[in-house]
């Protein structure tokens, strides 16, 4: 394994990763500590989850660009798991075991459920993320912080939901703050310009970095400025550790004796069958925005966030799933190997010991001014427009997958979409049963039709529709010339018309099928 890591990692991308993991970790920083609170767990949590996300499942994993860590759509698990089982260290008992869980699964090779998820699905998804991204961040970019950093849902804590939450910001909004966004969101935008990323220094600084550093210089000036000052509720909240002792405190270890409660069983098998849900969509999603155009082995991705969250749960974290907003943040800032992921987490684990108080001076409108322009890379009209291009049988499941998410969440919103891809596909093969043509001779009209290839019961409907059509003295010819495969369901229904057929006075004709319903006759 060791040698298969070394000959993975290449530091081709160098610059181009640590500058991309320097992004992340801001984006992940205020993600992180958000998603504990709403957790109801010690908000340290979030942090060590981030950080055993980069540094270990990013080395584990085989994908390049997907980043692990906490994420929102496990909350409401995690909430009822710590009230259900009585407290934090009881919980972490079910993390470890939703850990085993995963490995199991990678080890039976469970990964190639990413492959049933449509394109279209998978597209969706991705606008759907990004449009929320873009909903989300608004009321932050305002200086309306109520809810937490990296809520997702639709409906909010606070009572409030997505579209109503915009509404109420707009009309408290908060000068300093949306000052600080609008400096930050022109630096982002300028610093993506093609002319800055020709200049050699320049291309490796990456704009959200200079963007946070003037966001700092910012609230500093804007201090002691009525009206205009910068709160503690508009800036990341970090707990600051001052020393080892301190550190030590901070984190929490299983309490193995809820092992004899059963219900820690029930939670830890929701964490480990969602949390793998989850990681395979976002994995799959991320795939399709690699600009290298990679593919992840998807059973090597279950052992990684297994062996990940077995080391989370050990340690006080929460549970992880790859999150596709960290990832995508990573793609947008140029990341290129799993390095990318891995200095995220050294950044998380360096500046919470390091610098958090300087940390604690980022403002939120800030970190929301990079997700912004991370959204709008991900909803943009031209990729609506690509949708579109491609069919109606395309673009309904994109467009269903879209709005279903942005108004309940990502796992039942991806649900919908299945759903309506389904239909499609029903639909699809309802049509293409056969090929029909008629032929006239001697003022009668004779009715061949041409099966397809592959005849499945889904076009048992379609033909049994097309041969009742048939009228009285009518005549037929079903062609099985061209199938490699006809369903005993669709021979059963031919065998059940031609006897029919004979009261009817309806002449039919059968070319390489058996007409007591068995295989095709070649």
């Amino acid at each position: 394994m060791a040698n298969k890591l070394k000959s993975e990692i290449t530091f081709k991308w160098l610059g181009s990763d640590v500058s991309a993991g320097l992004v992340v970790f801001l984006v992940a920083l205020p993600l992180c500590l958000g998603i504990a609170l709403a957790s109801g767990a010690p908000l340290f949590s979030g942090i060590i989850t981030g950080i055993v996300g980069g540094v270990v499942v990013a080395l584990l994993s085989g994908t390049n660009l997907a980043v692990s860590g906490p994420a929102a759509g496990l909350t409401v698990i995690v909430l009822n798991g710590i009230e259900d089982l009585g407290g934090w260290e009881p919980f972490l008992v079910a993390v470890v075991l939703g850990g085993v869980i995963q490995l199991a699964l990678g080890f039976l090779k469970a990964g190639f459920i990413g492959m049933f998820f449509p394109h279209s699905v998978i597209k969706g998804l991705l606008a759907a993320i990004g449009l929320i991204l873009i909903l989300k961040q608004i009321p932050h970019f305002f200086g309306v912080d109520e809810d937490f950093f990296g809520d997702f849902a639709f409906w909010q804590a606070n009572g409030l939901n997505t579209f109503s939450e915009i509404f109420y910001s707009l009309t408290h909004i908060h000068y300093g703050v949306v000052t600080v966004g609008i400096v930050a969101l022109a630096i982002i935008i300028f610093w993506d310009r093609p002319f800055m990323k020709q200049n050699a220094i320049l291309k490796n600084i990456p704009g959200a970095l200079v963007a946070v550093i003037a966001a700092i210089g910012l609230k500093l000036f804007f201090d002691g400025m009525p009206g205009w000052q910068i709160e503690e509720s508009h800036l990341v909240s970090l707990p600051v550790l001052r020393n080892w002792g301190e550190i030590k405190s901070s984190l929490s270890h299983p309490d193995f004796a809820i092992l004899s409660n059963p219900q820690v069983y029930l939670v830890a098998l929701s964490l480990g069958l969602i949390a793998s849900i989850e990681t395979l969509l976002s994995v799959g999603a991320t795939d399709k925005l690699d600009p290298l155009r990679r593919h992840s082995p998807m059973n090597r991705e279950l052992l990684a966030q297994g062996a990940g969250n077995i080391v989370s749960g050990f340690i006080g974290g929460l549970p992880m799933t790859v999150v596709i907003v960290r990832s995508t943040a990573n793609i947008s800032a140029g990341g290129r190997t799993k390095l990318a992921s891995f200095f995220h987490g050294i950044f998380l684990l360096v500046s919470v010991l390091a610098i958090p108080g300087l940390l604690t001076q980022i403002p939120l409108a800030a970190l929301a001014a990079v997700l912004l322009v991370v959204g709008y890379k991900l909803v943009s009209i031209k990729v609506i427009r690509e949708q579109w291009s491609q069919g109606r049988d395309q673009f309904i499941p994109f467009i269903v997958t879209l709005v279903a998410i942005v108004l309940t969440d990502l796992l039942i919103g991806v649900v919908i979409g299945m759903v309506v891809g389904m239909y499609s596909i029903l639909r699809e093969n309802y049509k293409h049963a056969f090929h029909k043509k008629s032929v006239h001779h001697n003022g009668h009209e004779t009715v061949e039709l041409v099966l397809s290839e592959q005849v499945t019961f889904l076009n048992r409907a379609h033909i049994i529709n097309e041969l009742n059509a048939i009228p009285e003295n009518g005549s037929v010819v079903i062609n099985g010339s061209h199938s490699t495969f006809i369903d005993h369901d669709v021979l059963e229904t031919i065998k059940d018309f031609k006897r029919e057929a004979a009261e009817k006075k309806i002449d039919v004709k059968l070319i390489n099928i058996e007409a007591d319903g068995g295989n095709i006759q070649k």
